[in-house]
């Protein structure tokens, strides 16, 4: 009989889980995916770290997650937490209480895994021919990856979130500029591994809720809808598009759109220059969405019996 797993992103912006079973292919087999908008990194300070109204968004969606796991039988977890965590200075006091909390045991991940995880989760989606750049925008950094298939061949971990791009910088300027400088530091590290040519040819692809979401508004879908999401291809002309449509809306505005998230109306235009600033730095003219990345990469690991 096969065995249900789950798996649990805790982001810095939202928390996921997916149960499902992991099947001969390996093919993953979902039975329930929930996502809680907890903006975890929402009000985050160097000195403080987690703010205590964060900390209980995200203990509450963890409690929901835990009935969730409780309710299907699950057999074997996998609990990971990223960027929001990792860098606070109370991270591994929020760790203990989710624990105390909850009974689930969030293991703080750094951004090479992550980014790994996320490969094995897109690749699987997407399947596993060609040279790939995959980016995973996430609330509080983005990992870049170049791939061959299913092989990783260099991978970093960007302080580039959208998040604290969001709540840091007040102007679109100041964002542009914030981009710009860690993405030509990430370009010369790529150059000096042999990878400056690398995107020649390559498909960009991304996974994460900016490119998802960006996916379903240009597509207008409501409710949202993964299978026309995963593997749609966005130009870079319907990408500076959207982004033209949504700077003069308000974010109560941007809401009443089809296809926006609830909780992403504010952080949407700062995923859009990342969007935009990648593609250009790199010479992309269209963008590869992938409705699957870290949940399912964690699924696979645990059918592989990989920590």
């Amino acid at each position: 009989m096969t065995q249900t797993t789950a798996a649990i992103d805790l982001g810095t912006n939202t928390a996921r889980l997916l149960i499902g079973t992991v099947e001969e292919g390996p093919v993953i087999r979902p039975i329930t995916l929930k996502r809680v908008v907890t903006r975890l990194g929402g009000g985050f300070t160097r000195e403080n770290g987690l703010s205590p109204a964060a900390r209980e968004r995200a203990l509450a969606a963890l409690r929901e997650f835990a009935g969730e796991m409780r309710r299907h039988r699950v057999g074997a977890v996998r609990a990971v937490a990223t960027s929001a965590v990792r860098d606070a200075v109370n991270g591994r006091d929020f760790v203990l209480e989710v624990l105390r909390e909850t009974g689930i045991r969030l293991e703080v991940i750094d951004g090479r895994e992550e980014a790994l995880l996320t490969l094995k989760g897109v690749v699987s989606g997407l399947g596993t021919e060609g040279d790939f750049m995959v980016f995973d925008i996430g609330g509080g950094s983005t990992e870049y990856t170049l791939a061959r298939g299913t092989t990783p061949l260099f991978t970093r971990s960007l302080p580039l979130g959208v998040v604290r791009l969001t709540e840091g910088k007040v102007a679109i300027s100041a964002m542009e500029e914030k981009i710009s400088r860690e993405l030509e530091i990430f370009r010369t590290e790529m150059a000096e591994e042999g990878f400056a040519s690398f995107p020649s040819g390559a498909t960009l692809v991304g996974t994460a809720g900016t490119v998802t979401t960006l996916a379903a508004l240009v597509q207008e879908l409501a409710p949202y809808d993964p299978a026309r999401v995963q593997g749609y291809v966005l130009s870079l002309g319907a990408v500076e598009d959207m982004l033209e449509k949504l700077l003069p809306l308000t974010p109560e505005q941007r809401l009443l759109l089809p296809g926006m998230e609830k909780g992403r109306e504010d952080l949407i235009i700062a995923g859009i220059l990342l969007i935009l600033k990648t593609m250009d730095m790199f010479h992309f003219d269209s963008l590869t969405v992938s409705d699957t990345g870290i949940l399912e990469g964690i699924l696979l690991g645990l059918r592989e019996g990989c920590p």
